[in-house]
């Protein structure tokens, strides 16, 4: 036998295990966006958030409207008005708006620390739910960010599912 033909069967050797592992390979695949927007405990957080944030939203609501009837207000009578009345509604409106746009930044800030917590919970949980499914049927590879994901290997319903039940 030449070297090039010993050559050519241990690429052939080689080739046939490796289809051979590949072919025993189970792998899965995981939409990690679905999950967020679908799972039952990814909607119960989002009603959770907006129930502790609803009275912060309503105050922003009350003060922007204040704001919009003070400038409407400034803007029909800034002729009739004395110079001192037309310059305190002026400073007036200059702080509520100081004001608004300070709780806006807390309120948006808060909010976005606030989700961050509920969706790390949430990937905490997901990720014990998909190793679970991993072990139990034996799966070598699950994967959560893919081009393409044949729906034959997505596994995302059965998580979605599994959180529910939990």
């Amino acid at each position: 036998m030449t070297n090039s033909m010993r050559l050519m069967v241990v690429c052939f050797v080689l080739a046939s295990s490796t289809l051979a592992t590949a072919a025993d390979t189970k792998v899965g695949f995981v939409n990690r966006e679905r999950i967020l927007r679908e799972a039952a405990p990814a909607k119960r957080a989002q009603v959770k958030l907006e129930k502790e944030f609803a009275n912060r939203q309503t105050e922003l609501n009350k003060m922007e409207k204040q704001g919009r009837d003070l400038e409407t207000t400034l803007q029909k009578e800034a002729v009739t008005l004395p110079e001192a009345e037309r310059v305190a509604k002026e400073r007036q409106l200059a702080q509520l708006t100081r004001d608004f746009q300070r709780m806006q930044r807390e309120f948006r800030e808060d909010l976005s620390l606030r989700q961050s917590e509920e969706l790390a919970s949430l990937q905490e949980r997901a990720n014990k739910v998909i190793n679970e499914i991993a072990e139990k049927e034996k799966f070598d590879l699950i994967l959560h960010e893919a081009t393409y994901a044949s729906p034959r290997i997505d596994i995302t319903d059965k998580v979605i599912k599994a959180l529910a039940d939990k």
